[in-house]
């Protein structure tokens, strides 16, 4: 397996911006069905397994400068609507 480069990891990075929007306008609502309920926990999960992204040595995150205050935020956000 290859390293990652430095444009594979952006259009990650921006595709996981996907989920954050999903995430926010399902807590947006007031109430949710059980449908809606798993979009936001399979766009959580999604977002863990991303920023839980390793190089090609297992241990060292793929990810550099990137800000993952939105994407924090939605899982927190997401994970607070499912409770």
């Amino acid at each position: 397996m290859d390293e990652k480069t430095t444009d594979e990891v952006a259009s990650i990075f921006s595709a996981a911006g996907d989920s954050v929007t999903v995430i926010n306008a399902e807590v947006a609502k007031s109430t949710l069905t059980d449908e809606e309920k798993a979009t936001v926990q399979r766009n959580i999960d999604h977002l863990e397994i991303i920023k839980a992204y390793k190089k090609v040595d297992e241990t060292t995150s793929i990810w550099g400068s990137e800000d993952f205050t939105a994407i924090d935020a939605a899982v927190t956000a997401g994970k607070a609507k499912l409770a």
